[in-house]
Parts: C-alpha cells; sequence; structure tokens
C-alpha cells in the first residue's frame, strides 16, 4: 500500500500496482516457446530476427547472451535454480523482463553526437584578441582558443566523422590572420585542407573521418565591394537589392518593431581591410557565397560547389515560390539555415521545413529546450547518432524530364505506421511521492503522433488513468504516412491535472525510418532531453 497525508490529519492509502506481462506479450512467448514454460535460446533468436527487427546475421551466441543477462538482473540472484535446462531459458516474466529493458531492447541506438559547431567571433574590447559570443545577447564571452582546445578534445568520442566548424566573422583582417593561426596550431593533421581553391564536388563523409573541416561566409566587405562593383556598371539603372540586403533590412526592422535597435559600427566600410589573409581564406572548405537576388542565388554551378547561409524567415519566404530551385541547389551545393536574430532567450524554431527543401545544416540554440530541439535530437538519433544522415534519394533524384521533387506536390501513402502504447514504469523512482499530485498517485496519458511534412503530421492521446505510477493503457493507433523518411514519431507524457496545466512527464523523438518493429523498450528524456534514470514504455511499432 502507498499512502498520501491529507492537510497532516487524513491518509489515502492506494494499491501498489504490481507490473503484469500484457496480453499480447503473452501470445507471443506462447507461440515462440511453442507453448511451453521456457524460451530457449534458440527461440529467442527465432523471435529477435522475425519479430523485434533484429538482422538476420543475430546469431545463438547473442540470444544466449541476452539470457545470461536477465539472469543476473534477477531480483534473487541466490535463490536456487534447480535445473540446468533453466539456467539456459527464459520463464514468461523473465521474457517480459528483457523486453522492458532500455539497453538490451531499444527501438534504435540511443546515443547523440554534434557535428556542426558555430563559433560567433567578435573582437575584444581593447580589439587586441578574438572571443566567441552569441552576439547582441546576455552571454559571457569565452576564450577561442578555450572552445578551440575543447572541441578537440571532444570531437570525435561519439563519431568518427567530421566536424564542421561554421565561423560567424566579425573580425578585421589582423584578427582573422591570428583565429587562422590559433585553428591551425589547435588542430594540426585534423584540420582538412582543400587541394584547390575551387571544389566541383564536397568530399563524402566517409572521406573525411577524424577531419575537422572550416565554413564561413564571406564577410560584410564583400557586399560593400559587389555593390560599388555593381553601381560601376549600371549606369542609372536601379538594381534589385541583393538577398543578403533584403534580410539584413529584415532583421533589422524586426529589432526595431521589439525595441531592440542598436547602431551596429561595422569595420568592414573601411576599404583598407577589404582583403582576407591567405591564411585564412586556404583553410576554409565549405564557402559561403553572397550574389544577387533570389532566384540568381540558387543557379547551380556547374565547375564549384558553395554555400548559401539563410535565416529561418528567409527559408519561409523562399519556399512558397521557389520550392523547387531549392531542392535543385541543394542536391549539389550546401544550404545553411540559422536562427533568426530576435531568438535572444534561445529559443528554436521548426527545423523540418529546411529538411524537406534539402538544406544540410539547419542550425540550431543547443542550450535551449524545447518540441523543436526534440525534433532536432530525433532526427539525428538515426544512423547510430553519428551526426550525419543520409539525404532521402528522392531529394536527390531526378525525373524522366529533369524534374526535381516537389514538396508541395500531393504524395499518395508509402507506408502506415502502427503504434500500440502497453505501460509505462520508472516514474516512482525518478520522482518524489508527491510531485505530479499532493493526495494521490498521478494521472497518467501518452501523447503519440508523427512531425514530418504538412500531410503526415497528426497527434493522438490514450485515455487517462487515475492514481497509477505503472499505468497500462493498452491502446494502439494508426499513422499514414506520404513521406516516411523525413518523418518523425513524437511522444510525450503528461499527467493531467484538472484545476491547473498538465505536469510534463518525458518526452522522445524517433526516426520512423529506424524504427525496429517489434515490441522495445522506449526510454523517455526530460523537458531539456536529458535521459531519465528509469522511465520508459512498452511500445510496439508495425508497418503495414
Amino acid at each position: 500500500m502507498e499512502s498520501f497525508k491529507i492537510f497532516g490529519c487524513f491518509t489515502r492509502k492506494f494499491v501498489k500496482a504490481e507490473l503484469q506481462p500484457p496480453t499480447d506479450i503473452k501470445h507471443l512467448f506462447d507461440k515462440y516457446a511453442e507453448c511451453g514454460p521456457h524460451m530457449t535460446a534458440e527461440h529467442l533468436q527465432k523471435l529477435m530476427i522475425e519479430v523485434q527487427g533484429e538482422s538476420k546475421t543475430t546469431t545463438l551466441t547473442d540470444a544466449e547472451n541476452i539470457i545470461e543477462e536477465i539472469k543476473s538482473r534477477r531480483k534473487h540472484p541466490h535463490m536456487p535454480i534447480f535445473s540446468n535446462t533453466a539456467r539456459k531459458t527464459l520463464s514468461l516474466d523473465e521474457f517480459f523482463s528483457y523486453l522492458f529493458s532500455t539497453d538490451l531492447n531499444p527501438p534504435i541506438n540511443p546515443q547523440r553526437g554534434v557535428r556542426v559547431i558555430e563559433l560567433d567571433l567578435w573582437p575584444t574590447p581593447n580589439k587586441q584578441d578574438v572571443h566567441v559570443l552569441h552576439g547582441k545577447t546576455l552571454t559571457t564571452p569565452v576564450d577561442l582558443l578555450k572552445c578551440l582546445k575543447s572541441i578537440k578534445e571532444y570531437a570525435f568520442c561519439a563519431s568518427p566523422y567530421p566536424v564542421i566548424l561554421t565561423l560567424e566573422d566579425h573580425l578585421n583582417p589582423t584578427l582573422q590572420a591570428k583565429v587562422a593561426q590559433m585553428i591551425i596550431e589547435v588542430f594540426e593533421d585534423m584540420l582538412f585542407y582543400p587541394e584547390t581553391e575551387i571544389l566541383k564536388d564536397f568530399p563524402s563523409p566517409e572521406e573525411l573521418k577524424y577531419k575537422v573541416l572550416v565554413s564561413t561566409k564571406p564577410p560584410k566587405e564583400y557586399l560593400t565591394a559587389e555593390n560599388a562593383k555593381n553601381s560601376n556598371g549600371s549606369g542609372s539603372q536601379k538594381k534589385q537589392p541583393s538577398i543578403e540586403e533584403q534580410e539584413y533590412k529584415a532583421n533589422n526592422d524586426e529589432k526595431s518593431a521589439n525595441g531592440n535597435v542598436e547602431q551596429e559600427v561595422c569595420e568592414y566600410d573601411d576599404p583598407s581591410l577589404q582583403e582576407r589573409p591567405a591564411e585564412y581564406k586556404r583553410m576554409i572548405t565549405i564557402p559561403g557565397i553572397k550574389r544577387g537576388e533570389l532566384k540568381e542565388s540558387l543557379k547551380v554551378d556547374p565547375i564549384k560547389v558553395s554555400r548559401l547561409s539563410w535565416s529561418e524567415q528567409l527559408l519561409a519566404k523562399a519556399t512558397t515560390s521557389h520550392g523547387t530551385h531549392i531542392i535543385r541547389y541543394t542536391q549539389k551545393n550546401i544550404l545553411r539555415i540559422f536562427p533568426k536574430v530576435t531568438r535572444f532567450n534561445s529559443s528554436n524554431y521548426e527545423p523540418i521545413l529546411g529538411w524537406m527543401y534539402g538544406a544540410q545544416m539547419v542550425a540550431f540554440n543547443m542550450q535551449g529546450h524545447g518540441k523543436q530541439l526534440w525534433l532536432m535530437h530525433g532526427m539525428f538519433r538515426a544512423n547510430g547518432s553519428c551526426g550525419y544522415v543520409k539525404k532521402p534519394d528522392f531529394l536527390l533524384n531526378f525525373g524522366p524530364d529533369d524534374q526535381v521533387f516537389d514538396p508541395k506536390a500531393d504524395l499518395s501513402i508509402k507506408t502506415t505506421l502502427k503504434v500500440k502504447v502497453y505501460i509505462g514504469d520508472g516514474w516512482r523512482e525518478d520522482f518524489r511521492q508527491t510531485h505530479f499530485d499532493t493526495f494521490s498517485p498521478p494521472d497518467f496519458y501518452v501523447k503519440v503522433g508523427i512531425a514530418g511534412s504538412p500531410a503526415d503530421k497528426l497527434m493522438k492521446k490514450t485515455k487517462v488513468k487515475e492514481d497509477h505510477w505503472r499505468p497500462a493503457w493498452n491502446e494502439e493507433f494508426s499513422f499514414p504516412l506520404k513521406i516516411p523518411e523525413l518523418a518523425l514519431l513524437r511522444i510525450e507524457v503528461h499527467e493531467y491535472d484538472t484545476t491547473d496545466k498538465d505536469d510534463f512527464g518525458g518526452q522522445t523523438c524517433l526516426p520512423v525510418r529506424e524504427l525496429k518493429p517489434g515490441i522495445h523498450a522506449v526510454p523517455l528524456y526530460d523537458y531539456k532531453g536529458e535521459k531519465y534514470a528509469s522511465v520508459k514504455l512498452l511500445m510496439q511499432f508495425i508497418f503495414a
């Protein structure tokens, strides 16, 4: 029994629920144990391949190791086992324990690694050194050398694939030369140098393992020089503003609307500071470009590759009229999207729009938290969480008449994902008794849905299970998917409250294309994306 005090005078008692295998699991055990009382390693191996989505190379030894591990986790390890057969088999309860183990039976690989890091570089007040600072926000400056050394130390802990340093450069040539020297001295042989000044194609991540690449856009002096060149050659004809000028004006207009106007002093207004030092130019693998109006900037150059850098607002604007041009550009070149300048609180935007139009770098404020960052975590849990996810083929392929994918086209359903939510557990271990309700156990429900293309977006939820730390829902949901390659399965647990906002009980986001079919233990994460020690759900995934 579990007791709750009411105003210090009365006591409410609730029966503690015991975890019981759902009916589906009992039937699955009977089927693969051939109606016997124990499941052998051969039975388990067959089930892992046929039901649980494991590789056909899963061996009998793999199954035996799982049985051995489950046996070692028994609640009473000193309890005698009376037969040799029982040592090498699983009972129904032990089979249930295996299915509900997040480490032995996860839906996908749960690790995480970041591969693109932006450093916002500003001169120190005395103009003699460089520090890293999220410009125009209330953040503390950090020494650049300290950042570079930390990146080198942890760059390849989670993944061997290349790390890309995006430099947001607000420096004069003297400080640029100093930055180049720091980067070269810190990363040494890790630093990748392009063999030629013009790259016809970008190397693949496989070719760049354990390498650090530098990406940056031309500084503001480029615009000054381009504008001067255009004005000299255009006579009295009025030229349409470039996309960068439009974006700069839009950002400043938004600052004005929010009362955050600040005059920006640009050192590049000095014509003597319009040339980058050679060392700085040489180490740039992924060069940014600034050219012309929107349609002009999306033209594909057959002899070289480049990178465009757009704000979230410019992306939204461009997709309304230039969607297929964006797709075609990103088949050969890199498109980077970044948060709008007024996100002073480190909030984020919806990342799926960028991915849907082929953007390779969708930059986020990783120090933030919330739904948008959960989607980012979910997308990059794919591919073994190495930090790189292969772009879907439909974004790379050409049609018979050289046409490319149109995100606005009406597509047919490719597959249907069926999701069943069985039970949840772990809140009593990870939360204090009165965290959710002061006078009773919590009333949990689960929200399950799809984040992805507009046609696939859908959220559903289970019924509320009242007064249960270990709720059992046994509810199934179906999600027809038109673009499953970009679909993410959103899972959230909330605690129902009649008088206030529902309490948060955990979340996760999983790439649909990597979900293993079968019944799996799904670990949940807190609001900031950190994994809970014990909280998990038992769920089933079926593709029809």
